[in-house]
């Protein structure tokens, strides 16, 4: 196993331990704590379709001022005569 694999087995492992700890010592029920996380996983989910639309919204500008710009090149490049 080389270092890498080793690093993230541990930190996976240290996750795992962490998050059955914090599932065996909190001061609610189980519903109760599902129902949180579940609220927030719902919530961060929510944040990044947000920023993937973002996203998406920003390549189709680029893309667009692109192709005009292409189309500009293209004539200029059609008006050279060789």
């Amino acid at each position: 196993m080389n270092k890498t694999t080793r690093v993230l087995l541990g930190v996976g492992a240290c996750i795992a331990i962490g998050a059955a700890l914090g599932v065996l010592i909190a001061p609610e029920e189980g519903a109760e704590t599902r129902k949180k996380l579940l609220k927030r996983a719902r919530k961060l989910s929510g944040t990044v379709a947000d920023g993937i639309d973002d996203g998406r919204e920003s390549l189709e500008e680029i893309k667009s001022t692109l192709q005009k710009e292409l189309g500009k090149v293209n004539r200029k490049i059609e008006g050279i005569k060789f």
